[in-house]
């Protein structure tokens, strides 16, 4: 055997050796720390990563099991929220958006019985549990609604308008204007799509031809079908928004991480910088340089 061919032979298999003990060095690093490419959802898509609700086929009274999410995808696991986390698992109460009644004029209103209202803790403002022969449903409370009360629906338009009651649910086109009005269909048959937290409240402003606009809490105004179904009324727990948590353990209660508490200096990019007021400053008149004027009397005869 040839010198040179014996180097190559040499040489080769201290490379294999060389490049067989680098695969398994890194074959035992963790996953964890090798790149992998993740594409995060998109936020605000109709997706809130905080709970999944274990709905069932058909509609029932009965309470939904949730999954907390706590901000993760439930697809890939990543944190995609980061100010969620913690909180109470609550039951979830299948609200039923759509009113049903009749739409002839000549029948009557469907009349419901409310049985009870009382605190969802997936929502902020209250629950109503009402029935009418064998037919349970839920729905949002609104302001005044109490055990008792009877709630009217209509899906007909009379030529001149109704005088509804807190709770009923009636078209657009049948309201009165200046009419409060809260779980408003976006278009018709959709469902209650719009004012849903608690304590808020949309207005009837005008008709225009077949549209009806309203009025939003934010001052934005929408112009909507006439057929598009609403409920009477304000809805409850007006004192959501200003009740104060009270502790921070109150806030994870409610599914809110904590913020880092990292004190920042207001420099006043983004606003008004915040100085202490100036100490009192005491003014002399001998310290300054104004003098009194002198005075000079003219002799007259109406100084006699």
């Amino acid at each position: 055997m040839s010198t040179t061919m014996l180097a190559c032979r040499v040489f080769g298999q201290k490379v294999s050796n060389f490049v067989g003990s680098t695969i398994s060095v890194f074959s035992q690093v963790p996953r964890r720390y090798r790149w992998k490419l993740v594409k995060y959802p998109e936020i605000g898509r109709g997706k809130a990563f905080r709970r999944i609700v274990h709905f069932k086929d058909e509609y029932t009274v009965e309470p939904l099991k949730i999954t907390n999410l706590a901000g993760r995808d439930p697809a890939t696991g990543r944190v995609v929220v980061k100010g969620i986390g913690g909180g109470i698992k609550h039951k979830y109460h299948w609200i039923k958006w759509i009113r049903d009644g009749p739409k002839d004029l000549n029948e009557p209103p469907k009349e419901e019985k409310v049985l009870e209202v009382f605190k969802d803790g997936c929502r902020t403002c209250f629950v109503a549990l009402v029935g009418t022969g064998r037919e349970l449903k839920y729905i949002l409370a609104t302001e005044n609604m109490k055990p008792g009360d009877i709630i009217r629906t209509h899906l007909g338009i009379p030529r001149n308008p109704v005088r509804p009651s807190e709770g009923d649910a009636y078209p657009l086109g049948a309201l009165p204007i200046g009419t409060q009005v809260n779980c408003i269909e976006k278009y018709p048959g959709m469902g209650g799509f719009l004012i849903h937290a608690a304590g808020t409240v949309a207005t009837v402003l005008k008709r225009d031809g077949d549209r009806v606009i309203i009025q939003m809490p934010k001052r934005k105004t929408f112009s909507l079908h006439e057929t598009c179904m609403a409920t009477v009324g304000r809805l409850s727990n007006i004192e959501h928004a200003s009740t104060p948590v009270g502790s921070a353990q109150k806030n994870r209660e409610l599914g809110n991480r904590p913020r880092s508490g990292l004190w920042q200096r207001k420099t006043g990019r983004f606003g008004r910088k915040i100085r202490p007021p100036p100490k009192v400053k005491r003014i002399n008149e001998s310290d300054g340089p104004y003098k009194h004027p002198e005075v000079i009397v003219l002799n007259s005869i109406h100084n006699i």
